[in-house]
């Protein structure tokens, strides 16, 4: 029997999953146990999400009121936030930042950028409209926890303009902005989503953000906010039930995990922590059904082939490796660690120039200032080799006349 390892939903995101169907009630909110939680840390106010800051307001004062008298409220808008002369922003998808906390930093992932747009129109009385966006499920790997990402842009009415970075398309009464290339996003079917799903989504990054750096407790406050503020966003029941095993409150667990099995039969994060929780609790029949669906629905888990290529590498099959590492990023070339331990197998076999075409492909996927940093060491070691290489192979190669 496969057993998955834990999975928490991020919604960088709108992350869905199995074939889902709007319920007609919410779900309950009798899912919380909060004696078993130290108190949070730090505030948790969903009201933070897109509130400005005095920064923020003197930036819409200033900087982007000159651009709005030359181009108008839309277009100065969009024109000030990102174009390079103005925040200078970059994609960031480390942690998921409030509004104030993305103009601060000066980035953000799809889900901070997403409000801090929200914030900026709203101060300047823009309609706005968010839509989630069917894109194809990208999965990564924390400690062991697997993350869902889904994806979210943000509409205005439309209008002209040019932007850096982000891509600007839309309906006629429309304009939409997002953070990805607009190849990637542009053809696929999207649906408006309200207020409180994306401030719910938001307090869900959160939640599995606080996860992945072992601030359970933390995260459970998350959690139990976002299903509190939009209970329809079922990823925050998925989040919950993995911190409640983590707790070793299986039955809460298990609960928590069939109210969203019981709107999405086919949720493949819920029925993975649900095989999980039975077979924690010595339930292996029942997890072994659930097991056996889950084969159906997802017969190669993901990080299967990349697993497998790591122990091939620690066993020295370079050839072996890089095979399996190949699968692996053509169905997810957007994880820089599958192109980069493609590399190292290309590295291996003695192909220097696999290793760093690969690199580079790892260092164009990444999306974190540490990976970039990262991988940018990697790529610029592999060019100082190749530059001694090729002036060693200039002294030994024979002269004219000679």
């Amino acid at each position: 029997m496969r057993i998955p390892a834990l999975i928490a939903s991020l919604a960088l995101a709108a992350g869905l999953a199995g074939c889902a169907v709007e319920p007609q009630a919410r779900p309950g909110t009798d899912v919380f146990v909060d004696s078993a939680f130290k108190p949070p840390s730090v505030p948790i106010d969903p009201a933070s999400a897109m509130a400005l800051t005095p920064a923020m307001k003197q930036f819409a004062e200033h900087e982007m009121a000159s651009e709005i008298r030359v181009k108008g409220v839309r277009n100065g808008l969009i024109d000030a936030l990102y174009t390079k002369g103005r925040l200078q922003l970059d994609y960031d998808s480390e942690v998921t930042r409030t509004a104030a906390e993305a103009f601060d930093a000066r980035r953000g992932n799809c889900m901070s950028l997403v409000l801090m747009t929200a914030a900026f129109a709203r101060h300047l009385n823009l309609p706005v409209r968010f839509n989630s966006v069917y894109l194809e499920e990208s999965w990564t790997r924390a400690h062991n926890i697997f993350f869902v990402a889904g994806h979210v842009n943000i509409s205005l009415e439309r209008s002209r303009l040019s932007t850096t970075w982000s891509s600007v398309f839309g309906e006629p009464e429309l304009l939409t902005i997002d953070f990805l290339p607009p190849e990637q996003v542009r053809n696929h079917r999207s649906r408006v989503i309200d207020e409180s799903t994306i401030i719910a989504m938001f307090l869900n990054n959160r939640a599995a953000e606080a996860l992945t750096v072992g601030q359970v407790d933390d995260a459970y406050w998350w959690a139990r906010a976002a299903i509190l503020t939009d209970s329809r966003w079922l990823a925050a029941y998925n989040t919950l039930a993995v911190l409640y095993r983590r707790k070793g409150l299986y039955d809460r667990a298990e609960s928590t995990l069939r109210v969203v099995l019981e709107r999405e039969p086919l949720n493949i994060q819920a029925m993975s922590n649900l095989i999980l929780v039975l077979s924690d609790t010595g339930r292996q029949a029942e997890a072994q059904n659930y097991a056996n669906q889950l084969a159906q629905i997802q017969p190669v888990p993901p990080y299967k082939f990349f697993d497998d290529g790591v122990a091939a590498m620690k066993a020295g099959e370079f050839a072996t490796a890089r095979q399996l590492f190949r699968k692996e990023v053509a169905r997810a070339a957007y994880v820089p660690e599958f192109h980069f331990w493609l590399g190292l197998a290309d590295w291996g076999l003695g192909d220097v120039n696999g290793a760093r075409g690969e690199i580079a492909k790892a260092l164009e996927n990444s999306a974190t200032v540490k990976d970039r940093e990262l991988y940018g060491a990697k790529l610029a070691w592999l060019n100082e080799l190749r530059d001694q290489q090729r002036r060693r192979e200039l002294l030994l190669a024979p002269r004219p006349g000679s």
